[in-house]
């Protein structure tokens, strides 16, 4: 007769697992300090993080999980487990455009582990000169959302940034109202949040909260912070907003398009190694004349490559002067891309690769 395990039982059985789970995050955080020993004692000016190593064994891990833990969460847990191990050789410093709390806090943690020295910037061009200026290893901002389209401020920074494009990322904007303890959303006189977030979840909001007032606020997370201050306020900002402000989450997703989703960029002093699966991001200023987009799109177009993304921008340098910047499919050290950029930069007034990069494919959760 097979015996039924028992409630106190299993429970001891998963301590015994934690005991052994925990011994074994100490030794591979052992294994990794003496990694970083080496690599500064061989090479002590190399840089100490290694992101194409770190995709390595991400991906190796996703693909060897056979559950039934969750699938996505293998990720997330060896992420965190590596930047944890990586703080204890050096912190990483990552930028990113905050306060904290907003969406792209949540881009940077997902990126790179809750382990790293976050550093808040009050703008985009902060965040460049911040990481241009060594003052953080990497920096993250927002370039477009799939519904309010490009963040300009992102595409006039790299006119005159050194810097390169070594990751992308895609986020679920999940919008939640979040609510002082006690508050309900009948007593809900006020909502906040930034105007973006505001027009993302107005149809929600004007059948829910149809008599609060919208207050807009320079970002979601400081809508948080005024919620919090205002006995009759609520705000529309992440649940991450919620943990750091002490607000409970009253609904979540409310955003009218579900399937909404920013793509945020991280920039670094150089570009990704190739994958198999990159993205590379051109700006090219276009000679005047006749046939001048055309001339930036043929060599492309001839060789196969796909053109995912066209935008122009004034340059702030001439009158009616524009740059484009294009999202085409491949490394730059691939064969084919390397024949369509030389090629460019002959039919180019100028041309500059901000970076080859890994593919977001999947939007991150």
């Amino acid at each position: 007769m097979t015996e039924i395990p028992s409630l106190p039982g299993l429970r001891q059985a998963i301590d015994a697992v934690d005991d052994q789970v925990l011994a074994l995050l100490n030794r591979r955080a052992a294994l990794a300090a003496e990694v970083g020993r080496l690599k500064t004692a061989a090479a002590p000016e190399a840089p100490f993080h290694a992101p194409a190593r770190e995709r390595e064994v991400l991906a190796r891990l996703e693909a060897a999980s056979a559950g039934p833990f969750p699938a996505p969460a293998v990720r997330t847990v060896f992420q965190e487990i590596m930047s944890a191990c990586l703080s204890l050789e050096k912190p990483l410093r990552v930028a990113f455009l905050g306060p904290e709390g907003t969406f792209t806090h949540l881009a940077a943690r997902h990126q790179f582990g809750g382990s790293g020295q976050a550093l808040p910037q009050g703008t985009i061009q902060a965040v460049f000169q911040a990481v241009e200026r060594q003052r953080a290893d990497y920096g993250v901002v927002p370039v477009e959302n799939a519904t309010e389209g490009a963040v300009d401020s992102t595409l006039d920074a790299f006119l005159d940034s050194p810097l390169a494009i070594c990751a992308e990322i895609l986020l679920p904007v999940d919008q939640a109202l979040l609510l002082r303890p006690g508050l309900d959303m009948g007593g809900v006189r006020r909502v906040y949040s930034h105007p973006q977030a505001l027009g993302q979840c107005r149809r929600w909001l004007e059948a829910h909260l149809p008599r609060a007032d919208r207050i807009e606020a320079p970002s979601t997370s400081e809508a948080a912070r005024l919620a919090r201050e205002d006995a009759e306020g609520a705000a529309v900002a992440s649940e991450l907003a919620a943990d750091l402000f002490g607000l409970r989450v009253a609904e979540t997703k409310i955003q009218d398009l579900a399937a909404n989703a920013t793509r945020f960029l991280v920039l670094g002093p150089k570009s990704a190694e190739p994958t198999g699966r990159d993205r590379t991001t051109l700006l090219a200023m276009a000679q005047d004349g006749p046939g001048a987009l055309l001339r930036l799109l043929e060599p492309l177009a001839r060789r196969g490559l796909n053109l995912s993304r066209i935008q122009s921008r004034p340059t702030r340098r001439k009158l009616w002067e524009y740059a484009f910047f294009l999202d085409v499919e491949g490394h730059a050290e691939e064969p084919s891309m390397a024949e369509a950029l030389a090629e460019l930069r002959g039919a180019c007034a100028s041309l500059k690769v901000l970076g080859s990069y890994p593919r977001a494919t999947e939007v991150a959760r």
